[in-house]
């Protein structure tokens, strides 16, 4: 009869350790798909970046979760929604105070500070960073077609469990995301506006230029024509003929406005 030893301690260690993974990656998979129904079902992208913001500040029990999104060319980046102070929408952020959200936009790539008070680059509110309690800061960049178009901002509690390279991943997935959520937002808007006064605008302006180029065509004909403009012939015209032909000018108008 074979009697089994006792199990290593380094056995069970890397064992309770794998499980520990698998329950973190659990975790994550789950938030990911409570984030994928609260955005998903919102084409408004003041919700989505809320959503966002707040998920991710509860899911890792965050001292901050915002949402940055740069303007038109890159110049005016906004706080468009931040975890801990949900009634900010739209303030106008100076870069020069977050050089490391400043590198995330310009390079596209995720910037990662374990330590922030080992950090040259945040000397300059080293203290204010102290007095919070921050351990580390996360920045992931919101990218679409290569470019960055805002970026996800996270801070640690130096007591608060630490951001593990899983985590940083996590982000990346959520930023990508939000991308996708934030364009389709932006299309369904583009198309709502399509879809009210700018329609009818086309139309009557199809019309106007139709009634211009018909015009045109019209004067023309009549310079080409030899004899004298006489008044007079206006009024040897019945009324009833004239009314008719401004009624088919303004049934081939309708026609060309629509395109058909």
């Amino acid at each position: 009869m074979t009697t089994l030893g006792a199990v290593p301690q380094d056995d069970i260690d890397r064992l309770q350790a794998r499980v520990n993974a698998l329950e973190h990656e659990r975790r994550h998979l789950l938030a990911v798909i409570e984030i994928l129904q609260e955005i998903g079902g919102s084409l408004h992208f003041v919700d989505i970046v809320q959503a966002v913001a707040r998920r991710l500040g509860e899911a890792f029990g965050l001292d901050r979760s915002s949402i940055f999104l740069t303007e038109r060319g890159g110049r005016t980046v906004r706080l468009v929604a931040s975890y801990e102070d949900p009634s900010i929408r739209n303030y106008v952020v100076d870069l020069d105070r977050y050089p490391e959200l400043r590198q995330a936009l310009q390079t596209g790539q995720t910037v990662h500070i374990d330590d922030v008070t080992t950090d040259t680059t945040l000397r300059h509110v080293r203290g204010a960073l102290m007095t919070r309690r921050v351990k580390s800061i996360t920045v992931v960049p919101i990218t679409w077609r290569g470019a960055a178009i805002g970026a996800i901002f996270l801070r640690t509690f130096r007591d608060g469990a630490p951001f593990s390279d899983a985590d940083v991943r996590f982000c990346q997935v959520v930023a990508s995301l939000t991308a996708r959520a934030l364009r389709n937002a932006h299309r369904f808007e583009r198309l709502q506006e399509r879809k009210g006064e700018p329609a009818p605008l086309r139309s009557r302006e199809r019309e106007r230029a139709a009634l211009v180029g018909y015009l045109r065509r019209l004067l023309d004909a009549f310079a080409d024509r030899e004899g004298p403009w006489v008044e007079d012939a206006l009024a040897k015209a019945s009324a009833e003929e004239i009314e008719r032909l401004v009624g088919v000018t303004m049934a081939v108008l309708s026609q060309e406005a629509t395109g058909r």
